[in-house]
């Protein structure tokens, strides 16, 4: 069976290499892929959100399964797109529809949502330009640190904790007044600061049954201690050392079974996979957010412990067989680490020459590629802020970083930077979890 992967990222070199590993593959497209892609796959140039392009190559090239990686082309209908036209019907698709990628989508959406069906959230008021004054006057009043969101999609870019009211409201001026993310920012959620440590849980639901994934913690800041500017990660580590059984039950019992419900409630059926940003407060699960999509780096850190056949996994979505699968998950840990560009998340510059990616890595290390590409003259050179990420396998989390760290150490370029810390501030939890 053939499969095309929309994306571009390390999620989607994730992606390609575990299913990869399945007998039932036969062919990997990956649209548009990156020069890591190409070594496994056969990249194509069409653009995520090139729906008819998409569409057009799936029918030329016989493919029957499509895994949509970024969020994107959820939130723009793609999976609509290929239900909506009989000729494209029975490709088994990953993804959501539209009407359940609005909870990725708008965040004033999830907030309500979640408020609805009784999930457990930080409490929020939702605000537009023409609310601007009305948001001002509820910032002064508010207790701080305080979270500002725009409500759209901003490629990560659109979340700001303010510490006072000064930079909450030159915060919610950029978004609303001077349109500092677009359309994405024409409503802005402000909401309560939850104290806690965060982590992320994963789902794959055909929207009654599901299957549990590894759950990951994901590192933002550029710098080590978590200081500096936030990325779109710089690291990630499964599991997560808290998640013991007790605190997973809670997540099941308090958010994933109500989202399930309340989706079924409201009328939006949803298949593929459900990202829940957590806070763990006391002890307790809280939603910081969803994404409808895996997360990235944190599906470099999770796809190498699932030993399960991801295509069967897919398969037993789409026959609606989930609540039957046993996912066989390795009980190592894994570190993941990104390396960036010199400059990022500011200014970089592009065109750089990867070293060491033709050296072989240690024992239990992966490399997945993201912001590359290959040069006429077959070079590899950075071509994004976040380049490459390297995983680590081991026995306990640290044993996992010490290989990523070496591993890391070896492929350079000119300006290359990564955190040697993923994971710093979980060594207090570090026992093995119950399951």
């Amino acid at each position: 069976m053939n499969v095309l992967i929309i994306g571009a990222g390390g999620r989607e070199h994730a992606l390609a290499w575990k299913i990869s590993q399945s007998p039932y593959c036969e062919r990997i497209f990956v649209a548009p892929g990156n020069a890591g892609t190409a070594q496994i796959a056969t990249n194509v140039d069409i653009s995520t959100t090139n729906f008819e392009e998409l569409a057009k190559f799936a029918t030329d090239f016989n493919i029957m399964m499509l895994v949509v990686g970024p969020e994107d082309p959820l939130v723009a209908g793609i999976v609509d797109y290929f239900a909506e036209r009989d000729y494209l019907q029975h490709i088994l698709v990953v993804g959501p529809q539209k009407a359940g990628a609005q909870l990725e989508g708008s965040k004033d959406f999830s907030k309500q949502f979640m408020l609805k069906h009784g999930i457990p959230t930080a409490q929020y008021q939702t605000f537009t330009a023409t609310t601007f004054d009305q948001a001002l006057a509820y910032l002064q009043q508010h207790t701080y640190p305080v979270v500002l969101k725009a409500d759209g999609l901003a490629a990560g870019k659109g979340v700001v904790i303010a510490q006072n009211y000064d930079e909450a409201s030159e915060a919610i001026t950029g978004m609303l007044k001077n349109n500092q993310f677009g359309s994405a920012g024409s409503k802005v959620v402000v909401e309560q600061f939850l104290q806690g440590i965060e982590l992320s849980a994963f789902i794959l639901t055909d929207g009654q049954d599901y299957v549990l994934l590894p759950e990951a913690k994901d590192y933002k800041r550029i710098g080590e201690g978590d200081t500096g500017l936030n990325t779109g990660g710089m690291g990630a580590i499964s599991p997560v050392p808290f998640a013991d059984k007790a605190f997973m039950d809670k997540v099941r019992e308090r958010v994933i079974l109500p989202t399930l419900q309340g989706l079924r409630q409201e009328g939006i059926h949803y298949s593929g996979f459900l990202f829940i940003g957590l806070m763990n407060t006391n002890g307790d699960p809280y939603v910081i957010e969803y994404n409808v999509r895996l997360g990235d780096p944190e599906t470099e850190a999770i796809l190498p412990r699932i030993k399960s056949d991801l295509f069967e996994l897919f398969k037993a979505l789409h026959d609606h067989e989930l609540g039957q699968f046993q996912l066989e998950v390795d009980p190592r840990s894994a570190t993941t680490i990104f390396l960036v560009s010199g400059g990022y998340p500011g200014d970089y510059e592009k065109g750089k020459e990867i070293k060491g990616l033709e050296t072989a890595l240690p024992e239990n290390t992966l490399c997945f590629q993201a912001g590359t590409k290959q040069t006429e003259e077959g070079h590899v050179v950075n071509d994004g802020g976040r380049v490459i990420a390297v995983t680590g396998l081991g026995q306990d989390m640290e044993e996992a970083l010490a290989k990523a760290n070496a591993a890391a150490a070896q492929i350079t370029w000119e300006g290359r930077n990564f955190r040697r810390d993923i994971g710093f501030d979980l060594k207090q939890y570090l026992t093995t979890p119950s399951r």
